[in-house]
């Protein structure tokens, strides 16, 4: 019977433990779950305060690029002007040339280079 009775003691004594353990594991949970929570919680003000400070930058970038493109205009317009204008008296003063070359009337322009048909040899037409 002695056997018995410390049986009974002993399970007793598991049950409370168990009991105890089950409370221990609930506590530990709530705590993980605050715990991820929390994480999340910061991380999402984290991701708040980055997407806030990217638009920021953007912002700033955008303002630059304006300035630079105003500034880059102002300055190069008058340089593309006079660009333009020489690429277009050169191109009237040369078209006479090729509208001849063109029709087959004459051979290359003299000093124009042209790439060899059966290579990839570039020389000058007055070599030829």
């Amino acid at each position: 019977m002695a056997y018995f009775a410390k049986e009974v003691r002993l399970t007793k004594k598991h049950e409370e433990i168990l009991a105890q353990r089950l409370l221990l594991l609930e506590e530990m949970e709530n705590d993980h779950g605050g715990q991820k929570t929390e994480k999340k919680a910061s991380y999402v003000k984290a991701a708040r305060l980055a997407s806030k400070r990217n638009q920021s930058l953007l912002k700033d970038i955008r303002a630059l690029e304006e300035k630079l493109e105003k500034k880059v205009h102002l300055r190069s317009y008058p340089e593309m002007v006079n660009l333009q204008t020489l690429y277009w008296a050169s191109v009237e003063e040369q078209a006479p040339k090729w509208e001849q070359f063109l029709s087959g009337r004459t051979q290359y322009p003299i000093g124009v280079r042209y790439q060899n048909p059966a290579g990839n040899d570039i020389k000058d037409a007055a070599e030829r």
